[in-house]
């Protein structure tokens, strides 16, 4: 994907504007349009508060065979 989340609120946002002046502010289709927006407005809440993986972290999960990457079971 090449365009952020932000692009994507702001372009279903417009879109969201366009359906209603056409199809009426308490049509169906209104709605709907205003829940992609909000749909897209959690996920990027959700990606904001996801902690940054570690270097580490990101190392083992492209070299999981690595020694010090093993997780031992007690």
């Amino acid at each position: 994907m090449s365009e952020n989340i932000d692009e994507l609120i702001e372009k279903e946002r417009q879109e969201a504007r366009n359906v209603c002046d056409t199809q009426g502010g308490t049509s169906k289709e209104c709605a709907a349009a205003w829940d992609a927006v909000e749909e897209l407005q959690a996920e990027a809440a959700h990606k904001k508060q996801q902690p940054a993986k570690s270097s580490f972290e990101v190392y083992c999960d492209n070299n999981p065979e690595a020694a010090e990457c093993r997780v031992y079971d007690d």
